[in-house]
């Protein structure tokens, strides 16, 4: 499946090595097709410059794994038409003219009405639904289940229930 990622899902896996990263990890090793354009990797390179002082070099790391697309010109006629803010719309018109059948973002306060939804072949995901649909039956890499073991105690969560025996969870 061909997925456009937004400049905020680029933000998140190159700032930290947190849930988005691996998610990308992922779908790349799953054999997505992970897309930008130019205006999303200059969007999130600039927001990294000004808040992170290793993250450009992260996301030239991570811009070298993904199908990079050209800045198109703006068709006001077809951007017009799009139910989404004026900024907001030449991501979504990015996605449609690489031919994405998904768009990944985690903008919910404009985006997030239109998650499940497609519009011109293109179907809006968070990064957990994006997760949900392709991920489903695959089964976690080494490192992702090392990573998830090492955040769970090696001792059983104790409950104190009054007037009764400690119960283990």
């Amino acid at each position: 499946m061909r997925i456009f990622l937004d400049a905020n899902i680029l933000f998140s896996a190159a700032k930290s090595d947190g849930a988005v990263r691996r998610l990308l990890d992922l779908l790349i090793e799953a054999g997505q097709e992970c897309w930008a354009d130019g205006f999303v990797v200059e969007e999130a390179r600039r927001n990294l410059a000004a808040k992170s002082t290793d993250g450009p070099a992260a996301l030239d790391r991570l811009v070298s794994r993904l199908h990079v697309g050209p800045i198109h010109a703006p068709d006001p006629a077809f951007e017009d038409a799009m139910p989404l803010p004026e900024k907001d719309r030449p991501v979504l018109a990015a996605a449609i003219r690489h031919r994405c059948e998904a768009l990944v973002t985690g903008d919910r306060t404009h985006f997030g009405r239109l998650y499940g939804k497609a519009i011109h072949g293109v179907t809006i995901h968070s990064p957990r639904s994006i997760a949900e649909v392709l991920l489903a039956d695959a089964r976690p890499g080494p490192r992702v289940l090392k990573q998830q073991r090492a955040q769970v105690g090696s001792r059983p969560a104790r409950l104190r229930v009054p007037g009764k025996k400690i119960a283990a969870l």
